[in-house]
C-alpha cells in the first residue's frame, strides 16, 4: 500500500500500524505525515465545535446499521454490486459534513457533494466534482430528500440506486418519482448528520 500511495501527492497517511518496511518507503517523502490511529471495536464520545456565544457539542457517529436489513421502498430492488456499494456509501457518507450527497460505483468514492445549504444542490453539485464517471454509481444522502427533484438529479447524473433515511412528509412523492426513473431506494430510518 505504501509503494502506491508514494508516488501521488499526499500530506497525511493515517492507518492502525505500519511495519518497517512501509515506513522506510515513506521516509523520502520529507512532507508526508505519517499518522497512527488504532482501532479498537466502536468509538464513541463528542464532537465540540465552536459557535459564535457558545459551543455545540455533537455525539460521534457511531451507528453500525445492517444495511441489508434497510427497507426498500421502490418497486426495483438493488441488485447484489448496488447493495455492497450502498453499504460502502452509507458508511462514507456519515464523515461527509451536512447537508451530504456521495456517490459511490465500484466501491470507491466518485463524487462529493457536501456543506451544501440545500440537498438538491449537493445532488446536484456532486456530479460536478465527479473524479471517475458517474454512470452505474450509487448514491447516499445524510437526510432525507425533501422532493423528488434530488432524485431526478440523481437519475440525470445515471445513478441507480439511493440509500438515504426517508421521514420527509414528501416521501411518497420522492418514491414515485425513483419509480418513475427505474432506480432503486432504500430507507435506513436512521439519519448521519455532521455538522
Amino acid at each position: 500500500m505504501a509503494e502506491a500511495i508514494v508516488p501521488n501527492f499526499v500530506e497525511v497517511v493515517v492507518a492502525p500500524e505500519y511495519d518497517r518496511a512501509a515506513l522506510e518507503i515513506f521516509k523520502p517523502k520529507k512532507n508526508v505525515r505519517v499518522v497512527t490511529l488504532p482501532v479498537e471495536g466502536p468509538r464513541a464520545g463528542y464532537d465540540f465545535k465552536r459557535i459564535d456565544g457558545g459551543v455545540l457539542v455533537q455525539e460521534w457517529d457511531a451507528h453500525a446499521e445492517n444495511i441489508r436489513a434497510a427497507k426498500v421502498v421502490t418497486r426495483r430492488v438493488p441488485t447484489e454490486a448496488e447493495w455492497a456499494d450502498l453499504e460502502f456509501a452509507w458508511e462514507v457518507v456519515k464523515g461527509v459534513k451536512s447537508n451530504a450527497v456521495i456517490y459511490v460505483r465500484a466501491g470507491q468514492t466518485v463524487a462529493l457533494g457536501c456543506g451544501q445549504t440545500s440537498r438538491v444542490d449537493a445532488a446536484t453539485n456532486a456530479p460536478l466534482k465527479a473524479v471517475l464517471p458517474l454512470e452505474g454509481s450509487v448514491v447516499a444522502s445524510d437526510g432525507f430528500f425533501p422532493f423528488p427533484d434530488n432524485v431526478e438529479a440523481i437519475a440525470q447524473a445515471k445513478a441507480t440506486a439511493i440509500i438515504q433515511p426517508g421521514g420527509s412528509i414528501k416521501d411518497k412523492d420522492v418514491i414515485e418519482a425513483a419509480d418513475r426513473l427505474g432506480l432503486a431506494m432504500v430507507f435506513t430510518g436512521c439519519r448521519h448528520f455532521r455538522h
